[in-house]
């Protein structure tokens, strides 16, 4: 069992996100690969493919949601992601006690006293399929059969208790909208059916390990993967990070050499790289956190967090270093957002 520095994990890291050389794929195998893309931010998942698919146009990603291939969903962290329409099957499933953990105790606990949760899901599950509509809709004609309880709050049972999928046109680069749903049953044809979780842990090193179990969960919003880790055990390799957390990792997986070259990228708002581990320093030092929770774009230099970046209303990109760099790095900057600048030009 070796020792990997935060370099190391860092090459690791920015080789398997598509960070250091952009991928000649498809974008639904990259969404696969990376097991979805953050999507708060519906223009988001445009950004972070065009920063890892080679000739990544906008149509492609527009093709799969309104052919039903990917979906926007509640997924991970009990935020929105955009995945293939599989992973919205098999991901969904593990999310739920999240979320039903949520409804106990988050905001409107105190206002949901009361109520069979189940029931009123089922009551918007008929809603919904019947007529896709958005949430807060929905919670308005349940209203009438619960009267006493804000729609917002009736609304907010369907968002947790249900799989539900945003439709286009929300989410499409050329035109959006708000976020009408539906089941994702009603929507793929299939009901959701949880993938293994060993395969879940085998994916997710393969998109960002080395990790620790704490790492998946932190990615995930599970809790007990320790168990997942340990039945992997004999067919993982084992490492241990400089603070001597114990990592794990897929034995082919990529582990570049920690002076590996790495180019100027730009990630959108929120984006996996920089949520996907409980020990974020491998991409950015924990002083920078801040620049994330607050939803800014950023810009990787030398595979770390070394500005945040913004497209004003004339569609010029501007940069916010948050540290002197040296000129050569910042010529480096600016010539990925040059890059980027054209290409929102050209669609």
């Amino acid at each position: 069992m070796g020792t990997l520095n935060l370099n190391q994990l860092n090459r690791a890291l920015i080789e398997r996100q598509m960070l250091r050389e952009r991928a000649t794929g498809s974008a639904l195998a990259t969404i696969e690969h990376l097991v979805g893309i953050q999507a708060q931010e519906p223009k988001s998942p445009y950004i972070g493919l065009w920063s890892r698919v080679r000739d990544f146009r906008p149509q492609e990603l527009e093709d799969l949601l309104t052919g039903r291939q990917a979906v926007r969903i509640l997924l991970m962290r009990g935020t929105i992601h955009l995945v293939s329409a599989r992973d919205a099957l098999g991901l969904r499933p593990h999310t739920q006690l999240k979320l039903d953990r949520e409804l106990r105790s988050g905001p409107f606990a105190t206002r949901l006293r009361g109520l069979d949760l189940d029931e009123v899901a089922e009551a918007g599950r008929k809603i919904l399929e019947d007529t896709p509509q958005g949430t807060a809709d929905a919670g308005r004609q349940l209203g009438q059969r619960w009267p006493g309880h804000e729609h917002t709050v009736l609304g907010n049972v369907l968002r947790n208790k249900l799989p539900l999928v945003q439709l286009p046109p929300r989410g499409l680069w050329h035109r959006s909208g708000r976020a009408v749903c539906t089941t994702a049953e009603s929507w793929l044809g299939e009901s959701p059916r949880a993938t293994p979780k060993t395969e879940l842990v085998l994916r997710y090193l393969g998109a960002f390990g080395p990790a620790a179990v704490m790492d998946a969960q932190q990615w995930s919003g599970l809790t007990k993967l320790g168990e997942v880790f340990e039945a992997l055990r004999p067919r993982l390799l084992t490492f241990r990070d400089e603070a001597g957390r114990e990592l794990f990792d897929l034995p082919d997986a990529p582990r570049p050499d920690q002076d590996t070259p790495l180019p100027v990228r730009l990630l959108p708002e929120f984006d996996n790289v920089l949520l996907a581990h409980a020990d974020r320093r491998r991409v950015i030092a924990d002083d920078r956190l801040g620049v994330v929770i607050g939803g800014k774009p950023t810009v990787l230099v030398d595979g770390y967090v070394a500005a945040t970046w913004a497209v004003t209303k004339e569609r010029t990109i501007t940069v916010d270093h948050l540290a002197p760099l040296p000129r050569s790095r910042q010529k480096a900057v600016a010539q990925e957002c040059d890059r980027l600048q054209d290409w929102l030009g050209r669609f």
